[in-house]
């Protein structure tokens, strides 16, 4: 058995290997290893994340902690193998703790709290079943049948566990006389007999072993591989920066590469990183991520859980020919090398081009999956194969990808048109030249809705008029500025981004630009968290982290009462990307009369506006409108008013609340508005 095992575990480490290699993964957890040993004791160990969901997360703690403790309780079972064996007598106890009644009692602890664990997880599955909940459960699409082994082998595990130590008890080999209460209870129905001990002990070790081959064939080798998947994700937690487009392990210089031998995203299952591999290994098949996905939640096809196990089980499906040599591989037939040539995304691909196009990168899978798995990097790579070497995506956003080439911005409007807003206000805005005036403590990188948005001009004037009342100095770039080109990354043409990137980064080198603050989360986390890959490092914050900065220290001061029930929508890229959670919702707790109410989704189980991954500027076709969906939510609050901090956000919650107000589904006084406009307008007296 444990040969058989060892076979497939030398199997699995070849078809990952088959992949790209991945060398930041080990050379960050070489570097970080005291960020990374955190990480195994908080995420592995401490199950921080599957305790957020508290049933079934109290439920895995006790399970996962019995495989760790009652490995005591297997050496003890060999122990005695060989110590009967070799004496005649298998009161074998392991040294200097064996007999420590405490090890007893954890023993016989964990044992029935790993029972209790199952009859939750059975109860969890039986109350969420498909075949009752359709889509709404979340364990559709899972491989239903392989979870109930599990259960069950689980089960037999312990039970043989239990009735192996009794039956020492009653032949005076047990090595614990107090503290495990189970086992002694079990032993009073028993009767004393060497046989029954010696049949139970060889029963407990071939249930474990027998167990131990199905996990190594089953989505439960996650118990081995998920401290390895925590241990080479990424920091801080696989959200924030897209990662760079790499082949063979080295990141590509667009100047150099050559699509016809180096890899552009991902066009084949080859070119997925071990990484990847290790994510297809390690998905539990639980769905957390599928029933917090947006597309999925609004009936479109993408489900994260699908996408992981669609190329998990076609890589199972093609790894005997994979790990073949190009000659044994030309002697395969036809249906071989037809299945070998499937493309990875197309309409009879593994991967339906509709699900690579729902996706809005919120973010909410990476952030709920218990195991670390990156569902937004897959997408983003098979996006960018598609984009870059396909030339395939959703037509309306090709009309985005010329305006930014063309324009550098979205909407392809005139670059003069940036500054227009300046000439709103009553108050002068220096526009840089060349250098940032020396009394310039920030640069306001307003964006391109920010400068161009009707709807998003009105949180740049705000956040310009708190500066200005503050006494903070800032510049903008006006005509200078272009898009960050989160836009063009998130749809997977990295060339234009790098294009966008690098012309900023110039001009804000050139400029002397050292602190910026966005009002956009996206822009935010672009130039964060992003430009520092090219070389552009500066010190970025949202305007709302400085907004609430000011406000404690008293530069700003809300007088006036705004008497309004207000519900928050935390914008993904500000939130669950970058965690910034707290200070939106400090300032309006310092803004007199405001209620505020949250929605049932909201901080890191946040619903998306339906904006993010560029889908901005592509229709929304399949399914419930995300929008709208969310604005469903937020009038279950029944507000007054409802408040984000990110223009995209405000743009599509907007248009959703319009349609409710024209349907009558909305009150006619029902607005959204940025954090920052409740601000202003308290500070300045409604004026």
């Amino acid at each position: 058995m444990v040969a058989l095992a060892a076979r497939r575990v030398l199997f699995l480490y070849r078809l990952a290997t088959v992949g790209q290699p991945a060398p930041q993964r080990i050379e960050y957890a070489r570097k970080n290893a005291g960020a990374e040993l955190k990480a195994q004791l908080v995420e592995v160990f401490g199950q921080k994340k599957l305790l957020k969901w508290t049933p079934s997360g109290v439920a895995h703690f006790f399970v996962m902690w019995a495989f760790i403790i009652l490995l005591t309780v297997y050496i003890e079972a060999y122990g005695a193998i060989i110590q009967g064996a070799v004496t005649g007598r298998p009161n074998f106890h392991i040294p200097l703790i064996g007999t420590w009644p405490v090890l007893g009692f954890l023993q016989d602890f964990i044992a029935l709290a790993c029972v209790i664990g199952l009859i939750a997880f059975a109860a969890i599955r039986v109350r969420n079943a498909p075949t009752k909940l359709g889509r709404k459960s979340r364990f559709s699409g899972s491989h239903l049948g392989g979870a109930w082994l599990i259960l069950f082998m689980i089960f037999n595990v312990i039970w043989t566990l239990f009735l192996a130590r009794a039956a020492a008890v009653k032949t005076g080999n047990f090595p614990y006389e107090s503290g495990a209460f189970v086992t002694h209870t079990v032993a009073k129905i028993l009767p004393a007999s060497r046989l029954l001990e010696e049949i139970a002990l060889l029963l407990h070790i071939g249930v474990m072993l027998v167990f131990l081959l199905i996990v190594v064939h089953s989505k439960h080798l996650h118990i081995f591989t998920a401290p390895l998947n925590v241990l080479f994700s990424r920091r801080p937690d696989g959200l924030g920066a897209a990662q760079e487009m790499r082949s063979g392990g080295t990141v590509l210089d667009f100047e150099e590469a050559d699509p016809e031998t180096d890899a552009f995203g991902r066009g084949k299952l080859t070119d997925a990183t071990w990484k990847d591999f290790l994510d297809f290994y390690t998905c539990t098949e639980c769905g957390r991520c599928q029933s917090q996905c947006p597309a999925w939640i609004t009936d479109k096809p993408l489900s994260p859980k699908m996408l992981i196990l669609d190329q998990r089980d076609h890589a199972f499906k093609i790894a005997p020919y994979l790990l073949m040599s190009e000659e044994q591989r030309s002697h395969q037939g036809e249906d071989v090398l037809a299945l070998l040539d499937k493309p990875l995304v197309g309409v009879d691909g593994v991967i339906h081009p509709d699900v690579l196009w729902s996706c809005t990168n919120c973010g909410a899978c990476v952030e709920q999956c218990p195991v670390d798995i990156e569902h937004i990097d897959h997408i983003l790579d098979m996006r960018r194969y598609q984009v870059m070497i396909e030339s395939s995506f959703p037509s309306e956003a090709g009309v985005m990808l010329k305006n930014l080439e063309n324009k550098g911005n979205p909407w392809g409007m005139p670059e003069m048109k940036r500054a227009e807003w300046v000439a709103e206000l009553d108050f002068e805005v220096e526009v840089v030249d060349e250098k940032m005036p020396e009394d310039a403590e920030y640069l306001f990188w307003v964006g391109c809705a920010g400068a161009l948005e009707d709807r998003a001009k009105k949180t740049t004037k705000a956040v310009a008029e708190l500066l200005h009342i503050a006494g903070v100095k800032f510049a903008v770039l006006g005509p200078m500025e272009a898009c960050t080109g989160d836009p063009a990354r998130r749809l997977g043409m990295e060339f234009l981004f790098n294009m966008l990137a690098q012309q900023n980064i110039e001009t804000l080198n050139e400029a002397g630009v050292k602190k910026i603050v966005a009002t956009c989360p996206h822009c935010f986390n672009t130039l964060a968290n992003e430009y520092p890959q090219l070389g552009g490092t500066y010190e970025v914050v949202h305007h709302t982290q400085l907004l609430a900065h000011l406000v404690d220290e008293g530069k700003l001061t809300p007088i006036t009462p705004i008497e309004e029930k207000i519900t928050y929508h935390d914008p993904c890229f500000l939130g669950r990307h970058n965690k910034v959670y707290a200070q939106p919702r400090d300032i309006m707790a310092k803004v007199p009369g405001v209620q505020t109410q949250e929605m049932h989704r909201c901080k890191d189980r946040g619903f998306c506006c339906g904006a993010g991954g560029a889908r901005m500027w592509m229709e929304e076709r399949i399914g419930k409108r995300i929008n709208t969906e969310r604005v469903d939510e937020a009038l279950t609050t029944d507000p007054d008013t409802v408040s984000t901090a990110c223009p995209f956000c405000l743009v599509m919650l907007g248009d959703a609340i319009n349609e409710k107000k024209n349907t009558g589904a909305a009150k006619s006084s029902l607005e959204v508005v940025d954090v920052a406009q409740l601000l202003i307008k308290s500070v300045k007296g409604g004026a």
